[in-house]
């Protein structure tokens, strides 16, 4: 057990306090927080339902046991409740936020995002996957005759914008009402820790499975890895090398989580943080990894981005990506109206390229390579 254990409990977000507020107001549930009900209405969205067709790393390489956005979605909820409920924090509003946190995700993992922010930059415009994840919550998830969207918590919206970034008022003068003055609750602060994390030991993982990476690698270049991977090889003598490697990456996750819970609880004490609104206006992010751990960090994600995000192998995935979504990109702002109608009734108010991105963003892997070949046989050559 880590040190510093609920040590974060005074700085909770509470239950019933602003942050609880809705911009609809609605009546209180008899037997749920409203925490609860977020987690509820974004694990029963369409946009979470989607995550299952969205490339987390690997599109199709023959196997069923890759990640998608939604099963990494999973693991990292399970890794931020564990965290928040060890440092006394509101593990209901921790969830929510881990469940929503990559629903502004487009399909085709970060290259389509990369593609997609191509697309509006020639018309001035960019892709924010947490700004597009506010106008899912906030306008597209239609499912309640009294509003529009979820009606999510400001407490969820504000965690949904602020938990892996800072943004400003100048620049984004309509986020005004999410105190972009201060710093986002502790909740909010775990959620991207948490999900590098959970992709840091998932993509290991995945990345042996797809034979893209080998043990001997992973040893050679991931510090931590090798820290438990070379005893329990000596203390095991013969063992297989798979269920080394399985058992080294848990251990790995492990003194990660252990890292962040142990710093963070140290930072809070050291500072002498004892409320949200001491969080709120704290000269920093208080949630992090100690220097060691931050370093070490920094090396697995590095070995990541140069062994496994960049290599040769995924290089015609991230290409195809990009081909697809320009082309789609291309040929409905040559004709909008080629677009579905609910789409085309608001390029007056918000502009085609906005509507285009806001369109192809909700797309799964497979709806939109559907969408490609459809658009091919009618707009491009007339051939599949």
């Amino acid at each position: 057990m880590p040190e510093n254990t609920a040590v974060a409990s005074a700085c909770a977000v509470p239950e019933g306090g602003l942050l609880s507020r809705r911009e609809h107001p609605e009546a209180d549930h008899p037997y749920r927080s409203p925490f609860q009900r977020d987690r509820g209405r974004i694990i029963h969205s369409r946009a979470f339902r989607r995550l299952a067709g969205k490339t987390q790393v690997f599109t199709h390489r023959g196997s069923d046991h890759f990640r998608s956005r939604l099963t990494h979605t999973m693991e990292v909820a399970q890794i931020a409740r564990t965290i928040a409920r060890t440092l006394g924090l509101n593990e209901d509003l921790t969830e929510a936020l881990a469940l929503v946190h990559d629903i502004g995700h487009p399909p085709f993992g970060h290259a389509g995002e990369r593609a997609l922010d191509a697309a509006l930059r020639q018309y001035g415009l960019y892709f924010d996957h947490n700004l597009h994840a506010l106008r899912i919550v906030e306008f597209f998830e239609s499912r309640y005759l009294g509003f529009r969207g979820l009606n999510l918590t400001l407490g969820a919206r504000e965690g949904i914008v602020k938990h892996s970034r800072d943004y400003t008022a100048d620049e984004h003068p309509e986020l005004i009402q999410y105190f972009l003055d201060q710093r986002p609750p502790l909740e909010a602060q775990l959620i991207d820790l948490a999900d590098e994390i959970a992709y840091l030991t998932a993509d290991l993982d995945d990345g042996v499975e797809a034979e893209i990476l080998g043990v001997e690698q992973i040893r050679a270049g991931v510090s931590l890895f090798e820290r438990f991977f070379a005893p329990m090889a000596a203390e095991h003598p013969g063992a297989a090398e798979k269920l080394l490697f399985q058992e080294s990456v848990k251990l790995m996750l492990n003194a990660l989580a252990d890292d962040l819970i142990a710093e963070t609880g140290r930072r809070i004490q050291e500072q002498g943080i004892g409320s949200l609104d001491d969080v709120q206006r704290a000269a920093e992010r208080l949630a992090g990894f100690s220097p060691e751990m931050e370093r070490l960090r920094r090396e697995a994600k590095n070995f990541l981005y140069r062994n496994l995000y960049l290599c040769e192998d995924l290089k015609y995935g991230h290409e195809h990506a990009a081909e697809v979504i320009a082309d789609l990109f291309r040929v409905w702002m040559a004709d909008p109206g080629l677009l579905p109608p609910a789409y085309t009734s608001q390029v007056a108010a918000e502009g085609a390229p906005r509507v285009i991105a806001d369109y192809i963003a909700g797309m799964t892997d497979h709806f939109i390579l559907e969408a490609h070949r459809n658009l091919r046989k009618t707009a491009f050559t007339g051939t599949e």
